[in-house]
């Protein structure tokens, strides 16, 4: 018997979403993935492992709503800010009818989610410098009923201007929800639009515990909205989204000593991050080291110069983003510690 007969005809099409483990590598220092370089500690608390959790951990909603300035009942959390993605794709549109829009180059499972859902896919490239080209998406919105916007944006590592989200909120108005990914946000917390939703009831911000707060292997992000828009995904999340270690943990992240450790990580890697970034414009491999605003930095190499492979066969592990950025010899580089950086930058002196 022939499985694939059986498969969706989108899904037989559909090239999955190639994560950093799926594309894998041998190496010892690995910057491929946007994750905090150091890990934090943490001890279980909770043993009521024979009971289901709750639905939606009230200490940990209740201390995210806090944090993020935000009330309780604007809040929903799941696994990630990637199965918020997908939450808001089941909950407003229609499979075959609606579409969703992005604007390229940007993270790649706002098409993966809708491809898989059978839901359509509009692109608006950004402008050359990586800002949003509103009069070509006011264009493109009919039938489009979520529209996804990055920012800081990722693999670029630019803020979107926000009077750019203001107008992109208003051209949406009445017509579709806009989709702020604040996944990076800590790293630039004074560029949040999430004050915005008492003004905006067409806006989504989607949040994580991944980057700032060093927790990627936990798998917990957020959705902030209006009321109506958390009532609409309450309806199609799983009963029991966050296991209970994973609740154990989130709450202990999002104490008050949690909290001050994430922002102390933000203030260190950023100062990592300003050092490495000057270190790279000296070098003579490097053609650009462009501003970020989140935990990588996008460089552009030398065009004549393989150092994605270069690398790679010396076990130092970057992200390859040429071709979703559409130029040669584009990487992205987490921010890692002091001696995985001194790594990189000693393997491209090397580099002739």
């Amino acid at each position: 018997m022939d499985i694939n007969q059986l498969v969706r005809k989108n899904i037989q099409k559909l090239t999955p979403y190639q994560s950093a483990r799926r594309i894998g590598g041998n190496g010892d220092v690995w910057l491929n993935a946007n994750e905090y370089p150091v890990a934090p500690h943490f001890e279980l608390t909770e043993q009521t492992l024979n009971r289901y959790p709750e639905p939606q951990p009230e200490k940990v909603i209740q201390r995210y709503a806090q944090y993020a300035g935000v009330q309780p009942d604007q809040l929903i959390v799941s696994r990630g800010a990637d199965e918020a993605i997908e939450l808001l794709m089941r909950a407003f549109c229609e499979p075959e009818k609606d579409s969703i829009l992005y604007c390229p180059p940007t993270y790649g499972m706002y098409q993966v989610s809708a491809e898989t859902l059978g839901i359509k896919t509009k692109t608006v490239p950004t402008k050359a410098d990586w800002q949003l080209d509103l009069k070509r998406i006011e264009q493109h919105l009919d039938s489009v009923k979520l529209i996804y916007v990055c920012s800081p944006n990722n693999p670029t590592g630019n803020l979107i201007d926000p009077e750019d989200i203001k107008a992109l909120l208003n051209i949406a108005n009445n017509r579709a929800l806009v989709v702020i990914d604040e996944a990076y946000i800590e790293f630039s917390p004074d560029s949040t639009v999430v004050s915005w939703l008492a003004n905006y009831p067409n806006l989504v911000v989607l949040r994580t515990l991944s980057k700032a707060f060093a927790l990627a292997g936990l798998r917990c992000g957020f959705t902030i909205a209006n009321k109506p828009v958390i009532d609409a995904l309450q309806k199609v999340i799983a009963p029991y989204p966050l296991a209970t270690p994973v609740a154990d943990i989130a709450a202990q992240a999002l104490s008050k000593d949690g909290i001050n450790a994430m922002k102390l990580h933000v203030i260190n890697l950023n100062k990592q991050k300003e050092k490495f970034a000057n270190s790279l414009a000296q070098l003579s491999v490097v053609e650009k080291v462009y501003p970020s605003s989140s935990n990588y930095l996008c460089v552009k190499f030398q065009d004549n110069k393989d150092v994605f492979n270069i690398l790679w066969n010396k076990g130092i592990i970057l992200r390859d983003q040429s071709k979703s950025i559409g130029e040669n010899n584009m990487i992205r580089i987490t921010i890692g510690t002091q001696a995985e950086c001194e790594a990189v930058l000693s393997a491209l002196k090397a580099i002739k």
